[in-house]
């Protein structure tokens, strides 16, 4: 029989796995369904933490990047375990790729629309638009470490890029789109390359970053319909190597200009598969064929 892991993280476990902390309302509420779904077709599947050294990788035909939320914290370490192994969904290059930001300079030279990004490098003085602004990490999930900021908040924008720098993060300044206020960020998800459904996100840095745990993102997530304008945009990304991935999310904003893509969502995103009838099934599906 063949073996799968969902790689994950401890404090996204579901159940009584679950850490008993501030943490317990991130947990991965698709885990449960999806490794059922994967037990139906024949082929065993169990939760893995990505970073305890206890667990014996290559017994399993398949690994499965999931929640594997908190790696940012770890990256290089994170990076070092995902290329040692050797049947990994999504592949390591994917992973590697398109968790840094840098990819969105990349997509754009190919030319995808992208929010107005600005890479301002350790060392490097930062320069902000006279506008509303968002000042992340390129390296980072789950918003963490983002913050928003108004045109007269630059010393206190300016602290928050020195703190990044101090911990060897590069960070990325972007215009904050104000439409994410209104209608949200659209989120379409994709499994096997295939569209698969979309959700709406609405306004996730309107609050503080402690306010910002898996209950509140929960309620932040509703169901949406995909615009052609908007599909056509994310299926243009999928091209050349991107073409056979597992499972993808594409996160769009509209703007006066039309439909531009915020992040490419490769590594380990939520997927809201309960928000789609059989997308959980549809997943289960693709992990299983790669198991061959």
């Amino acid at each position: 029989m063949s073996r799968v892991a969902l790689a994950t993280s401890r404090f996204a476990l579901p159940g009584a796995l679950a850490n008993l902390d501030a943490l317990e309302a991130n947990v991965d509420v698709d885990l449960t369904g999806l490794r059922g779904a994967v037990e139906a077709l024949g082929v065993e599947c169990r939760y893995e933490v990505w970073d305890d050294d206890a667990v014996d990788w290559e017994s399993y035909d398949l690994v499965v990047v999931r929640s594997t939320w908190g790696y940012v914290r770890e990256y290089q370490s994170f990076l070092a375990w995902a290329h040692a192994r050797a049947r990994l969904v999504n592949p390591y290059p994917v992973i590697e790729y398109s968790s840094d930001k840098h990819y969105l300079a990349d997509l754009a030279d190919r030319g995808v629309p992208i929010i107005d990004s600005v890479f301002c490098e350790v060392g490097e003085v930062p320069h902000f638009p006279v506008v509303d602004f968002v000042v992340k990490p390129t390296v980072g999930a789950g918003s963490i470490d983002a913050r928003r900021f108004g045109p007269d908040q630059l010393e206190e924008a300016e602290h928050h890029v020195a703190a990044l720098h101090a911990t060897q993060r590069c960070a990325l300044i972007q215009p904050y789109v104000h439409s994410i206020d209104e209608r949200g960020e659209l989120a379409l998800i994709f499994i096997d390359a295939h569209f698969s459904h979309a959700v709406t996100k609405r306004a996730m840095l309107n609050v503080a970053p402690r306010e910002r745990d898996g209950a509140f993102r929960s309620s932040q997530v509703g169901e949406a319909s995909a615009p052609p304008e908007a599909l056509a945009l994310a299926r243009g990304v999928f091209c050349g190597a991107l073409g056979e991935l597992t499972y993808a999310r594409v996160d769009l904003v509209e703007g006066s200009a039309g439909w531009q893509l915020l992040e490419l969502e490769l590594v380990e995103p939520a997927l809201y598969l309960a928000y789609a009838a059989g997308a959980t099934e549809r997943l289960a599906q693709a992990i299983v064929r790669r198991t061959t």
